[in-house]
């Protein structure tokens, strides 16, 4: 025998379907909970289903959804059952050429079985709960990379308009010497309201690894970028 679970994944539960063997569904399909109450049930279902099956342990498919399958998956993993994430655009297209036209839970759960023989899905080793955090953490180190960049082009905007002259005083316009100092003194005429003195001190406080001729330096740059700024 060749037994599958299909789970049809939603937000806090998800459907479940078996099938001993190809054209051979298990029992009604039914509903869990994504706790730890409603994973046991599942693993109390895995289990019937492997005894129904003579000793064969099924496999399950599941659609990827994003982190909604992310509980189920770190059941399966910590229980050893192997498990197929499936592309929604394949499941998709195998639900279009189906007769069974209605959208429900339970029947998208059928077709998941349905797909693992049809399309001889194979299931694959675990990808490990530290493959998974590593993917999740690249995700989110991406949506702040971009959130990054936006930030400096509205910076760049801003300092188009109110100080064009202060771009070109540091190296980077975004250092965290560059980015205090314009806190500091965010336009011409509060870094021409201090002494040289009191920028020098000021710039060498900020960016204490440097030199004090450094912070001379660029206090007189600051100052002629000041005097320079339309």
């Amino acid at each position: 025998m060749n037994p599958v679970i299909g789970l049809d994944v939603s937000k806090g539960e998800s459907h479940v379907q078996a099938f001993l063997d190809k054209g051979k569904p298990y029992r009604k399909s039914f509903s869990i909970t994504h706790n730890l109450e409603g994973l046991g049930r599942l693993l109390d279902f895995l289990q019937d289903v492997e005894k129904a099956a003579l000793g064969t342990q099924p496999s399950v498919v599941l659609e990827s959804t994003g982190h909604y399958h992310t509980p189920v998956i770190q059941f399966l993993e910590e229980q050893k059952y192997v498990y197929i994430l499936v592309n929604p655009l394949i499941s998709h297209r195998a639900k279009s050429s189906s007769l069974r036209k209605v959208k429900t839970d339970a029947i998208d759960a059928y077709h998941l079985c349905e797909l693992y023989y049809k399309e001889e899905l194979q299931p694959y080793k675990k990808r490990g709960i530290q493959l998974l955090n590593l993917r999740n953490l690249t995700r989110q180190q991406e949506s702040i990379a971009e959130i990054s960049a936006k930030t400096k082009i509205q910076l760049h905007s801003l300092i188009d308009q109110v100080f064009p002259e202060y771009r070109g005083v540091f190296g980077s316009l975004y250092s965290k010497v560059s980015l205090l100092t314009l806190l500091e003194f965010p336009t011409s005429k509060a870094v021409l309201s201090v002494s040289e003195k009191e920028l020098t001190d000021k710039i060498a406080s900020l960016c204490k690894n440097r030199s004090v001729s450094w912070a001379e330096e660029k206090a007189q740059m600051l100052i002629e970028a000041a005097l320079r700024n339309p």
